[in-house]
């Protein structure tokens, strides 16, 4: 009697590249393609709204795929320790793989969960699946975590280059009889009352076909304005490829190979080392989640746990949440964000300093908000990048560097394509006089808070 292998699908949702995948293929027995949705373990946590819908899609479009190949896509519902050894119990399973994941409660629950499998005598092995560079391997000469990102970068690209892409299996092999599924309309991801998702739909195809056709695409018509035209939000030249890295529809070994085969010369090169950088990034909030597992919720330089917040005032938080604020950029973006799921990366950047230094409002505010709207929110880049900007991150910007939306809009989208797109109702890129706050003053507020914390005494 055989012992099927499970294969643990998590940030991973594709065929094509997947080590998990291809261990399980390799050891040629039937295959459990499973997906645990878990909310409940310790320390995980939930799904934002826009995250649940594309989720939904993607493990769709996994399990038509899985089909179409012999396999089955199995759902379950669950604290994911619990269940992954009540499918191996029920199936009589003889291997589990998964490729790693790098929070903090993510690894606990797989540490536990290989221990615990191993103890039962089932081949259990984990792999690199969604990373270039392994956290661990990446570190300076003293042997701690880098927190500037150059010179991270640069020991990543003196390691050895990122292995070539797995192939696609041509066949997953289900077992005999598969076991139970949820049926994935019953975990309601999508919403219903009211259906606020018809721009996502509009916008995105989730997907691993729908990935690898928008690399190519952008490899073909883009790459060569990549490193020119990047932060004009409405030159569409960026690759969008985030969602479909969050979610693991393409990995980026796809990406580094496919982009260093179409790189050329001249220009394109110069396009394709700066969006090879881009992944760098990616890489480098993984490595700081990893060795910083309270990233969302803790300040990493701790001189800002003395910052002085002011008492909340909900209606500027719901005025910048629904792009109401008055200043044109800081609107336009949220609706994009709101309609697409999704906000061109220097529009994040001006959104998130509007909250954090105009607005004076808890950087942990606009984290929690992009995390419930944004499609590719994932655990490691979106507070690493919210914490960049409000100072108190890894190789974060001065809190100094406030960046005035009039200006970023006349540098940047100097004809208000942009503006007009997403917040038509405004004719320039100059703040209405019912903007909620003016920005030269609330600059000065902000410096001045900044001022006041850096008096603090440190305990």
């Amino acid at each position: 009697m055989t012992a099927p292998s499970i294969v643990w699908f998590r940030d991973d949702l594709r065929l094509a590249d997947n080590p998990a995948l291809r261990a399980a293929i390799d050891r040629d027995e039937p295959i459990i393609a499973l997906y645990v949705f878990d909310e409940e373990s310790d320390g995980i946590r939930p799904l934002g709204g826009a995250a649940k819908w594309w989720l939904h899609g993607s493990l769709a479009s996994l399990g038509e795929r899985l089909a179409e190949r012999g396999g089955a896509l199995v759902l379950r519902r669950g604290p994911a320790g619990r269940v992954i050894r009540d499918v191996a119990k029920e199936s009589g399973a003889g291997a589990v793989f998964w490729n790693r994941r790098y929070g903090g409660a993510e690894r606990a629950i797989d540490a536990d969960l290989k221990d615990g499998l191993r103890a039962d005598g089932l081949t259990v092995e984990s792999f690199a699946g969604s990373l270039l560079f392994e956290p661990w391997t990446v570190t300076t000469g003293a042997g701690t975590p880098y927190a500037v990102f150059t010179p991270f970068w640069r020991a990543c690209q003196a390691m050895p280059a990122p292995r070539a892409p797995l192939p696609e299996p041509r066949e997953v092999p289900a077992p005999g009889r598969t076991p139970k599924s949820d049926d994935l309309d019953d975990w309601e991801l999508l919403p219903t009352k009211p259906d606020w998702a018809a721009g996502l739909r509009e916008t995105w195809e989730p997907g691993e076909p729908a990935a690898r056709a928008r690399l190519r695409d952008f490899l073909a018509e883009d790459l060569g304005s990549y490193d020119d035209s990047r932060d004009e939000p409405s030159t569409g030249s960026t690759s969008r490829l985030s969602p479909r890295l969050r979610w693991g529809e393409i990995s980026p070994y796809q990406v580094w190979h496919e982009t260093a085969e179409a790189r050329g010369t001249g220009a394109k090169a110069a396009s394709a080392g700066r969006f090879l950088s881009e992944i760098g990034w990616r890489e480098f909030a993984a490595h700081t989640l990893f060795h910083f597992p309270d990233l969302a919720t803790k300040n990493l330089r701790s001189e800002f746990d003395a910052f002085p917040w002011p008492r909340l005032k909900p209606t500027q938080l719901e005025a910048w949440q629904k792009g109401k604020t008055g200043i044109p950029l800081v609107d336009a973006g949220m609706r994009e964000l709101w309609h697409t799921g999704i906000m061109h990366n220097r529009i994040r950047m001006v959104t998130a300093s509007f909250l954090i230094k105009n607005l004076l409002i808890d950087w942990r505010r606009g984290e929690e908000w992009f995390w419930d709207t944004l499609v590719d929110a994932d655990g490691a880049s979106n507070p690493f990048n919210w914490q960049w900007v409000a100072g108190s991150g890894a190789d974060a910007a001065p809190y100094f560097r406030v960046f005035n939306p009039e200006l970023q809009a006349k540098k940047f989208d100097p004809r208000a394509l942009y503006i007009r797109q997403w917040a038509p109702e405004y004719s320039s890129g100059e703040a209405t006089e019912d903007a909620i706050v003016e920005l030269g003053e609330t600059r000065k507020r902000a410096l001045a808070a900044y001022e006041e914390m850096r008096r603090t005494p440190r305990s």
